[in-house]
């Protein structure tokens, strides 16, 4: 049992998962706002020795020196790896800190998001029509960009409604290529595309200037995954170099910290997270106390 854990700022979790918490530390304290700096992230942990944390802030290696009680540190948002993590999870493992996240919670409504916005593209609804008359998935080529779990979902789905589906990954998936989908090198998957879906880990840049040469025009790219998969610069070039257009759920998926690339014509943004969803919260829950009761051995 921890002796105290602390939610460093609002985290997502159920009521009843709330309540649970209670099980497992002598004292439990959840703020309700986002801490401004690593000093009242340090003042709001204290001497706790449990702490929970969502994307919105950061665990530094200067926070985890500052309060050395800390013996667990629970992600309550994914965790992909290391390098992308927003705890430094180097100086955890150095320290025997350990530091659990979750996977897989809010990927059924980025597949919604995905069918929703691509349909109104393709008819018109609510904005210019990406064709003279309204097309639909069946025959669209579809390239995946990224075949995790989100990825495979969103391709199995268009694949589905009758789109032909290719996809590029860091390793082949043969499970998704048994089902008919083809593999494509980065370049090729680009060019054969007329639309394409962003699904990667975040932090992971892989479309700069020259990758959107070889998109080309009158194309349509969406990202789905956390942050972007390219430079602002090289996306807004793309934008305006022909009939292009571009969407995300969030302003931070679009890599632009100025707010500006939003208010480009050829951007849709929602503005909402698709993965935020009443399902996906119970999921996180039941995940992030699986792993308060992992660490605790129970």
């Amino acid at each position: 049992m921890f002796n105290k854990l602390v939610a460093i700022e609002p985290v997502s979790l159920v009521k009843d998962a709330e309540k649970e918490l209670f099980d497992y530390a002598r004292e439990v304290v959840m703020y309700d706002d986002i801490p401004v700096d690593d000093d009242e992230i340090i003042k709001r942990i204290g001497d706790a020795d449990g702490v929970l944390l969502s994307y919105t802030s950061k665990i530094s290696r200067y926070v985890l020196e500052t309060c050395p009680n800390i013996k667990y540190v629970g992600m309550c948002c994914s965790l992909y790896s290391k390098e992308s993590a927003n705890v430094d999870i180097a100086y955890a493992e150095e320290h025997g800190i350990t530091v659990l996240g979750v996977r897989d919670y809010g990927d059924v409504g980025v597949v919604e998001y995905a069918i929703c916005e691509l349909v109104r593209f393709l008819h018109g609804y609510d904005r210019p029509m990406w064709k003279d008359i309204p097309v639909e998935i069946t025959g669209l080529k579809v390239g995946i960009v990224g075949m995790g779990i989100s990825g495979g979902m969103i391709a199995e789905a268009l694949k589905f409604m009758g789109a032909d589906i290719s996809y590029y990954s860091r390793n082949r998936k043969t499970e998704y290529e048994e089902k008919g989908m083809k593999y494509r090198p980065l370049d090729e998957l680009l060019e054969f595309n007329e639309v394409i879906f962003t699904c990667l880990n975040k932090n992971v840049i892989l479309l700069h200037e020259k990758e959107f040469k070889k998109l080309g025009n009158g194309k349509i790219l969406f990202n789905t995954s956390i942050g972007p998969a390219f430079e602002a610069k090289d996306l807004k070039h793309w934008l305006e170099s022909g009939n292009n257009r571009f969407a995300c759920d969030t302003a931070a998926a679009a890599g632009d910290p100025t707010g500006e690339l939003i208010k480009h014509p050829g951007v849709f943004c929602v503005q909402a997270s698709a993965g935020r969803t009443k399902q996906a919260f119970e999921i996180l829950s039941r995940k992030v106390i699986d792993n308060i009761r992992k660490f605790l051995g129970e």
